[in-house]
């Protein structure tokens, strides 16, 4: 008699598997499946596409489904002769990342969107049997599409692929590598070429694209870890129609030159939604153009990963735990201010709080997050702004910047009634803010018992691991850190290796002072106390200043005297040592 056959278990629909974690409601998988009648997309990406689920948690639920381990293409490490094994076409077509060869027994890893592709799965043994000379085992680990896109944008790299346009416009030649790498069909050089230039930016963490026109050249520069680095030079000639390719896409006034104009690019690039803010400006030479890269995957930094001391992290939430009041943010143009911001609403965003915000202009979609960008054009400002969201029954604003006064006494009324408000000031440091408020115009009985605390924050870049060189502080530096000569700590200085470009660091970590208001400290605000006073009482209860937060940070290693001392004044503990 024959044994019963017995049948795999059924596979839950995606959308039952995501609703039953909890992940999304009931409600949201009703508008998935109806927008997905209308998009043929299939419903994980129609989900992702409406900002229901990240592509991770889409990956998490998938690989559960089909019984294939998930992997995150953004912690791994490459393997060259994988990547050397297979084309980069292939890879993209079959949305494939190869992760490691083995070849004791022949096994040959990677990540893939489709585990199921069959096709993809018998194209790649051919491929590796012809390249390797060997029968390979297929190992298959679960990731999402634009994850895999990513990955073959960055280590497949971009470089050769400009310099390959370059020559085309330059000799006539076509470059079929580039045509390849831009877009599926043909397009003109210049448009590859600015594809390529933006695309560069993003791969490099980029977070400014200078278009400098001289005399004779156009100097292409980028603001990499908050410091700009000239990339590359080229003829003038190219400038004319790079200039018209970017108003197109930003949606400029190409017959105008002779204004300033703004604009904004949206694009897909290294498998993610990349915007680009742009200013065009009226130069001696030509218009000079800034890109602003307002990547959302580095915009968004959860309140964990900032970087703060435990104390530190501690202090802010309970600081966002209180209901009402104000929390200023304060620091220099590029210091970071808008991340912190990011981060604590996303910290704070849930379903039972309506958080709105008024910006200049909404640099990153927040899911739940109502936002507003402030319009001179219809005179929408701060101020009337504030008034209007007071209308939408807000528990959290947002306000972009504290400007002038009407906007200050718009937000301190909101604070006053019950709302919790989060905004900017430009101002050295956290104490500084309050004579830069009676400045404005706030009075300082207003200000009292308001103002939940203030932020002062700089970045920082991190110094390269790979070529750090340790040395015992000397007499100078230990008098700049406060810190005894007769016992000097050892510190790192920066050096320059392949891994960082040359430049001796990578990557940026954020210092800050955080300056919590209590009742004595309102007490002292009330009598219009001087800075002093209220520096002293702070420190009293534990404040840790900037140049204090930077000295730990170049203790620990992971940055220098001389990067910190960029940022921030080191010159009065100089003094008092």
């Amino acid at each position: 008699m024959n044994a019963p056959e017995v049948k795999p278990p059924a596979r839950k629909p995606i959308g039952r598997i995501l609703v039953e974690r909890g992940l999304i409601s009931e409600d949201q998988l009703l508008i998935a499946l109806k927008e997905q009648g209308r998009s043929n997309l299939s419903l994980g990406k129609q989900l992702i596409a409406l900002g229901f689920v990240t592509e991770a948690t889409l990956r998490d639920a998938l690989s559960e489904n089909l019984g294939t381990k998930g992997i995150d293409l953004t912690h791994i490490i490459i393997d060259p002769a994988a990547i050397r094994a297979v084309p980069r076409e292939f890879a993209k077509r079959h949305f494939l990342f190869p992760l490691h060869i083995e070849s004791n027994p022949q096994r040959f890893s990677i990540a893939i969107a489709n585990p199921s592709n069959v096709v993809a799965l018998d194209q790649l043994r051919a491929l590796l049997a012809t390249k390797l000379r060997g029968t390979y085992e297929i190992i298959t680990l679960l990731a999402g599409e634009s994850e895999i896109t990513r990955a073959i944008d960055q280590y497949f790299g971009h470089e050769l692929s400009i310099d390959g346009i370059l020559h085309e416009i330059e000799t006539g030649e076509i470059d079929y590598q580039s045509l390849t790498t831009g877009a599926d069909t043909y397009s003109q050089p210049v448009v590859r070429l600015v594809d390529a230039l933006l695309a560069d930016g993003v791969q490099r963490g980029a977070s400014d694209i200078h278009f400098e026109p001289e005399q004779n050249f156009l100097r292409i520069r980028y603001r990499i870890d908050g410091v700009l680095r000239q990339i590359r030079s080229l003829h003038k000639q190219y400038w004319p129609a790079m200039v018209v390719r970017m108003k197109v896409m930003s949606g400029m006034n190409i017959a105008e030159v002779r204004a300033p104009q703004d604009g904004r690019i949206s694009l897909s690039l290294t498998g993610r939604q990349v915007d680009f803010r742009v200013a065009a400006q009226p130069t001696t030479h030509g218009e000079n153009i800034v890109l602003r890269i307002l990547d959302r995957q580095r915009g968004l930094v959860p309140l964990d990963e900032l970087g703060l001391q435990e104390e530190q992290l501690d202090l802010l939430k309970i600081m966002i735990a209180r209901p009402e009041g104000i929390i200023l943010v304060t620091g220099p143009t590029g210091s970071g201010k808008t991340t912190t911001l990011y981060s604590i609403l996303s910290h704070i965003n849930q379903e039972g709080i309506n958080i709105m915000t008024l910006e200049d202009p909404v640099e990153y979609p927040l899911s739940m997050v109502r936002q507003t960008s402030v319009n001179e054009a219809v005179k929408l400002d701060f101020a009337s702004g504030i008034r209007s969201l007071m209308r939408q029954d807000p528990d959290v604003i947002l306000v972009g910047e504290i400007r002038d006064s009407d906007t200050a006494d718009m937000a301190f009324r909101a604070a006053m009634t019950g709302h919790q408000v989060y905004s900017t000031l430009h101002t050295n440091s956290a104490v500084g803010s309050i004579p830069r408020l009676l400045d404005i115009g706030i009075m300082s009985d207003i200000m009292s018992g308001n103002i939940i605390g203030i932020i002062a924050q700089r970045l920082v870049r991190r110094v390269c691991t790979h070529c750090r060189e340790a040395h015992a502080a000397d007499e100078i530096e230990c008098r700049f850190m406060g810190l005894p000569a007769e016992n000097p700590p050892v510190i790192y200085r920066a050096v320059g290796c392949d891994e960082c470009e040359n430049q001796g660091y990578r990557g940026r970590l954020t210092i800050m002072e955080i300056l919590k208001m209590d009742f004595e400290l309102d007490e002292l605000l009330a009598r219009r106390a001087t800075v002093r006073e209220i520096l002293e009482l702070a420190h009293a209860k534990g404040f840790i200043s900037l140049a204090e937060d930077g000295v730990r940070r170049v203790l620990d290693g992971s940055t220098t005297l001389d990067e910190v001392a960029r940022v921030v004044d080191f010159t009065a503990r100089a003094r008092a040592a």
